[in-house]
C-alpha cells in the first residue's frame, strides 16, 4: 500500500483526512454535497499512515449521521471489481469498521451491507467481526452457509476452516454455527474447533524455533543466525546473556561489543546497558561512529533502554550529533531530562520539525517531553505541529503537551478536540475545553450520553461536569 496523499491542512479534505475536530465543524457548516464528497473520500481512499494504530472509523460515522449521508458509494467501493483483484485489508478495513459503526446507531441500510459483503466480499471477515459485534442471532445464522462455502470440504478446505476458526477476531458466529443442528454446519464447525484447539495446545507444547546452548559463546552463534535467518536477537540474546555470564565471562562481553559479529555485538551491547556496566556508552559511540548499519543500530537501541543517570548525562553531550545517536539522546531527555535540560529539548524539538517536518518519528518523544518539562516557550511549534501532522495520535500528544504549556489551549484547540478523532484527544479536551463556550458543553453532553464514546472520555466529562451532564 502506498503513503497516502495528504491534502493542505487549510482544506476541509485536510482536516477530515487528518481527523481533526475542526473538520466536522467546518463540514457541517460547509455545502453538504462538498462535505460528502470529501468524507466519501477519506472513507473510500484511507488516510491514514498506519490504519492498525490510528481511529478514524467512529469519526467518519458519525459525520455521516450528521450529514444523513447515503451509502451508495461505499457499496461501489466493495462490491466494484477491485475487491477481486486488491484483497487487503487495508482497502475496505475503514469503509467495513464505518459500517459497523452506523449500524450500532441504528442505520439499517448499514447493518444490510454488511450482511451482504460478509457472504460475498473478499475482507468477509472484517465484515464478519463487525456484524459479531452488532447483528442479532438470526442475522448471524443466515450468513453460516455462504461463509462454510468458502471453505472446500476436503482436507485442506477443513485445514483452512479450522485455522481461521482458531484466530477468529470475535468468536461469537462460530460458537453460533456450532450449534447449528445441520451436519454441513454445526457438526463442521465443531470439528473445526476441536481441530483448532488441538493445534493451539501442540504450538503450546513445542518449541518455536531454535534454541542458542548454555555458554556465551553460544548465545553469540544464536545471535548471529537469527540475523542470517533475518530474525533480530538482541534482546532475547542479552536476556540468555544475564543466564549463563558469568565474572569469567566479562571480557569476552566487552570484546564482543568492541568489535564482535553483528549478532555478537548487538547482543552484548544490549547486555552491557541493562547491567549498566561503566564501559557500555563509550562502546555504543563507537558502535555507531565506526561500526555497521546494524551494529549501530543495536547501539542506539540500547542506550534508549539504559534509565540510570548516566545516560541522561551523556545524552547532554551527545544531543548535538546529527545521527540517530544524536536523536535517540534527544528522546532520552525528553523522556527524562530534569529542569535544566529545557533549553536541549526545545531545540531538538525546533530542529527535528524544520529538517523533517510535523510528521518525524522523533517528535511523539519530544512533544510528550516539552509537556513534561513545562517549557512554555515551545507552545508555538506544538501549535504548528497539531494543525500540521497527518498523525491523529501526534496530534493528540500534542493537544497533551498544549494544554501543559499555552495558556490559550483551553479556550482553542480544547475546544475542536471534542470532535477529535482520537478518543485520548477527546478525553484531554473533556478535561480542559473552556465551559464558556456554548459548544462545550453541549457537545459533552452529547458524548456523555453517546453508546459509542469510550468509557475514559466519558469518565472525564463526569469528573468535570458532576454525575448528571445534562443539569449543566
Amino acid at each position: 500500500m502506498f503513503d497516502p496523499v495528504i491534502a493542505p491542512s487549510g482544506t476541509l479534505l485536510g482536516l477530515l483526512q487528518r481527523g481533526r475536530g475542526d473538520g466536522t465543524l467546518h463540514a457541517l457548516a460547509a455545502p453538504r454535497d462538498e462535505a460528502l464528497a470529501a468524507l466519501n473520500h477519506c472513507v473510500l481512499s484511507d488516510p491514514r499512515h498506519d490504519w492498525q494504530v490510528e481511529n478514524r472509523s467512529l469519526y467518519y460515522a458519525r459525520l455521516f449521521l450528521d450529514l444523513d449521508g447515503g451509502l451508495d458509494q461505499i457499496e461501489r467501493h466493495l462490491f466494484g471489481a477491485e475487491d477481486i483483484l486488491d484483497t487487503e485489508d487495508s482497502r475496505t478495513g475503514l469503509a467495513l469498521a464505518v459500517l459497523g459503526h452506523l449500524a450500532s446507531y441504528g442505520r439499517n441500510d448499514a447493518l444490510a451491507l454488511l450482511r451482504r459483503y460478509a457472504a460475498a466480499g473478499s475482507n468477509w471477515a472484517w465484515a464478519l467481526d463487525e456484524l459479531a459485534l452488532r447483528d442479532d442471532d438470526a442475522g448471524l445464522r443466515g450468513l453460516a452457509t455462504s461463509v462454510l462455502g468458502r471453505f472446500p470440504a476436503t482436507a485442506e478446505g477443513d485445514a483452512e476452516l479450522a485455522a481461521t476458526v482458531r484466530d477468529a477476531y470475535e468468536p461469537r458466529p462460530w460458537r453460533l454455527w456450532a450449534e447449528d443442528p445441520r451436519e454441513s454446519v454445526g457438526a463442521r464447525v465443531r470439528a473445526a474447533q476441536e481441530t483448532g484447539s488441538f493445534d493451539r495446545w501442540q504450538r503450546q507444547m513445542r518449541p518455536s524455533g531454535p534454541r542458542p546452548g548454555w555458554s556465551v559463546q553460544a548465545v553469540f552463534d544464536w545471535a548471529d543466525e537469527g540475523l542470517e535467518r533475518g530474525t533480530v536477537l538482541h534482546l532475547p540474546a542479552a536476556r540468555c546473556l544475564g543466564a549463563v555470564a558469568g565474572p569469567e565471562d566479562r571480557d569476552a562481553i566487552i570484546e564482543a561489543a568492541r568489535s564482535g559479529t553483528d549478532g555478537a555485538r548487538g547482543a552484548a551491547l544490549h547486555y552491557l546497558a541493562e547491567s549498566r556496566d561503566a564501559r557500555v556508552l563509550d562502546l555504543i559511540e563507537a558502535a555507531v561512529s565506526a561500526g555497521s548499519r546494524i551494529a549501530a543500530e543495536a547501539a542506539v537501541h540500547a542506550f534508549e533502554r539504559m534509565c540510570g543517570p548516566e545516560a541522561v548525562d551523556r545524552a547532554r553531550g551527545w544531543v548535538q550529533r546529527p545521527d540517530e545517536l544524536g536523536a535517540s539522546a534527544a528522546s532520552v531527555l525528553a523522556s527524562r531530562g530534569e529542569a535544566g535540560d529545557e533549553k536541549l529539548v526545545l531545540g531538538a524539538l525546533r530542529e527535528t520539525v524544520r529538517s523533517e517536518g510535523p510528521d518525524a518519528p522523533l517528535l511523539r518523544a519530544l512533544v510528550d517531553g516539552a509537556g513534561r518539562l513545562g517549557i512554555c516557550c515551545a507552545a508555538p511549534v506544538l501549535r504548528h505541529i497539531y494543525r500540521e501532522t497527518a498523525s491523529s495520535q501526534l496530534r493528540g500528544r500534542t493537544a497533551r503537551a498544549l494544554a501543559a504549556t499555552d495558556p490559550t489551549f483551553a479556550t482553542g484547540f480544547a475546544v475542536e478536540c471534542l470532535w477529535d478523532c482520537e478518543e485520548t484527544t477527546r478525553e484531554v479536551a473533556a478535561q480542559y475545553a473552556e465551559l464558556v463556550d456554548a459548544r462545550v458543553a453541549e457537545r459533552l453532553r452529547r458524548l456523555a450520553a453517546d453508546p459509542a464514546e469510550e468509557a475514559e472520555v466519558q469518565s472525564a466529562i463526569h469528573d468535570r461536569l458532576g454525575p448528571d451532564p445534562t443539569a449543566v
